[in-house]
């Protein structure tokens, strides 16, 4: 039965970001990541055994890499490859509307 990746949006801000995984395998995990407003911690870093393909399906994102001093916009249809250990934090996601993510996180090279 198929599923949609826009269902059961949120209405209101959400206390913290909302990960649906959607499908894992070995070496690949696919997500969905719903923010509404939220940013990563002040001096907080992902920096991941994996690589991760992020595309930006809804709303408008901030993606702040540690080793480029420009932060990166993301508007809808824009994606991203990040390497594994690429350390990158969420700089900001718009207040007013859900922005949604579909994260795909597989083996590095």
């Amino acid at each position: 039965m198929p599923a949609n990746i826009f269902a059961d949006l949120p209405r209101s801000t959400l206390p913290a970001e909302q990960f649906s995984e959607l499908l894992s395998r070995p070496g690949l995990r696919i997500e969905r990541i719903v923010s509404t407003g939220q940013t990563s911690p002040p001096d907080f870093w992902y920096d991941q055994a994996q690589a991760e393909w992020v595309l930006l399906l809804q709303g408008q994102a901030t993606l702040r890499f540690e080793d480029t001093p420009q932060p990166v916009p993301l508007a809808v249809g824009d994606f991203v490859e990040i390497a594994a250990h690429r350390r990158h934090r969420v700089e900001w996601t718009d207040p007013d509307q859900p922005t949604v993510w579909l994260a795909i996180h597989y083996a590095a090279d």
